[in-house]
């Protein structure tokens, strides 16, 4: 009886990785005007201010950690949600994207990169169970992704200090896209530069 039990479970647990099972479509997010504060607490101001301009290109809303692409949200961040959107327009025009979350993670880039950071790795049904996709989480990964010097073959923290914005959204935008110099430019794009100095100023602010 235990271990039909225990089978049961398992299996319950390998359908949240898949497609389209779990999370809900929920309501579209609404734009806002400011990237909104992180939900991971410290860290280096400089990187913090770093994720919410890229947070500005990429997920520039109210709900930023539950947004799908194209502005629909999902209710539950267990796991990535792993839903594919349909891509309507730009390069990509025909194709879907999984991209979710505050940073747009497709579902493989956040394995590879959550087997790495993830501050909460699974346990013993790790066979079975996804990384949790909750804010803090997506917060953490991104950190330090960005931090690790040999993800970028860059220090990017000390790039940022000597002012060397622009060399690394350049050397982000391989990654995300709307960041100035890759195929999927929009209308925050232009702004980061000045958004970039804001956030670093209320960071720093917060941090004193």
């Amino acid at each position: 009886m235990t271990a039909l039990i225990l089978l049961g479970v398992a299996w319950v647990i390998s359908q949240w990785s898949t497609p389209g099972y779990g999370p809900r479509l929920m309501n579209a997010a609404n734009w806002v005007e400011t990237p909104q504060p992180l939900v991971m607490r410290g860290g280096d101001p400089y990187i913090r201010a770093l994720m919410r301009t890229i947070s500005a290109s990429e997920s520039n809303m109210d709900t930023p950690y539950h947004l799908l692409y194209g502005g629909k949200t999902v209710d539950s961040l267990a796991h990535h949600p792993e839903i594919c959107v349909p891509i309507t327009a730009g390069p990509n025009r025909g194709n879907c994207t999984t991209a979710a979350g505050r940073y747009q993670f497709i579902n493989t880039t956040w394995q590879e990169k959550a087997k790495r950071y993830h501050p909460k790795p699974p346990s013993w049904y790790a066979k079975w169970q996804d990384y949790p996709f909750d804010p803090t989480s997506q917060d953490a990964v991104v950190y330090r992704w960005l931090t690790d010097k040999s993800a970028w073959n860059a220090d990017i923290p000390a790039m940022l200090r000597q002012g060397q914005l622009e060399e690394v959204l350049k050397l982000l935008s391989g990654t995300w896209t709307s960041l100035g110099y890759g195929l999927e430019t929009n209308r925050m794009t232009p702004h980061l530069p000045r958004i970039y100095a804001e956030m670093l100023q209320e960071e720093i602010n917060n941090g004193s």
